[in-house]
């Protein structure tokens, strides 16, 4: 088995991608039970998806048991 693809960074593994070769990720969030893209919002929208906080079950355990 030949070990040294195995501990190739993933820079060496992986060409740099150029600036023309990158494209928009457009996000989807739930909203009213259905499914939308997040650029489809209004700006007031947008402006409250940037400041949801994300929930960690894990972190959230940790403040209840504390």
């Amino acid at each position: 088995m030949n070990t040294h693809n195995s501990q190739l960074t993933h820079e060496q593994s992986h060409p740099p991608v150029t600036a023309d070769q990158r494209q928009r990720c457009e996000v989807w969030t739930r909203v009213m039970g259905y499914h939308r893209p997040v650029s489809a919002f209004n700006v007031g929208k947008q402006s409250e998806h940037r400041e949801r906080q994300f929930f960690s079950e894990s972190a959230a355990c940790r403040t209840m048991a504390g």
